[in-house]
């Protein structure tokens, strides 16, 4: 197994860890729940780490396989099914944080719902113009989309912090919400602006 593969099943191992992380109720051990910087719940800095270290190794894997021509038909099958599985499995979680913890902030729903509904759409379209020997390539706004996903993601993952303090004072989520806002739009965007420019793909079916 060459390097980006081998930080491609990295990626894969972080998210499930990842998903245990943020769903285990510490109640199954009767733990407490410990705080960093009086604002940020530790298991969810934790699980922001880990976001970081996956979404790094994101970028590098990509990068090498073009860099060093180390394209392989696993990187191709599994690359995207764990940058889906690292955004969308997360941005799930955060619908409903309460299940694990209190006072955490939640992702309106509608985003979520928005964002995976375009994914799915995008998706289809590149399944079919694999039936037609067709490979439909990603266009800016669907990168900076990527961007700003994450970047809000490590925001709802630490509560706001630095810019509000949720567990003291709860107020709202200014710049996490702009943030997701913002991730929405571009992906709405981008979404729209992919099916224009191939919607031959469905024509021809």
């Amino acid at each position: 197994m060459n390097l980006p593969n081998k930080l491609t099943t990295i990626r894969m191992a972080l998210v499930i860890i990842l998903i245990a992380l943020l769903l285990i109720p510490s109640s199954w051990f009767n733990a407490s729940t410990p705080t960093i910087f009086s604002q940020v719940y530790l298991r969810y800095f934790i699980g922001a780490i880990i976001f970081l270290i996956a979404a790094i190794t994101d970028y590098f894997d990509g990068y090498l396989a073009r860099k060093m021509n180390l394209v392989t038909n696993y990187g191709k099958f599994m690359d995207p099914i764990a940058d889906k599985l690292l955004v969308n499995s997360v941005l799930i979680i955060l619908v409903n944080p309460q299940s694990a913890y209190v006072n955490q902030i939640s992702i309106p729903v509608i985003f979520v719902v928005l964002m995976i509904g375009r994914d799915i759409v995008v998706d289809g379209f590149r399944l079919v113009a694999a039936g037609q020997n067709k490979i439909l390539a990603a266009n800016i706004f669907g990168k900076l989309k990527t961007v700003l996903q994450m970047i809000a993601i490590v925001l709802y993952l630490l509560n706001d912090w630095p810019f509000t303090n949720q567990l003291t004072n709860p107020m709202f989520p200014y710049v996490s919400f702009i943030f997701m806002a913002l991730a929405t739009f571009v992906s709405l965007l981008s979404g729209a602006i992919y099916i224009g420019q191939n919607i031959s793909v469905i024509k021809e079916m």
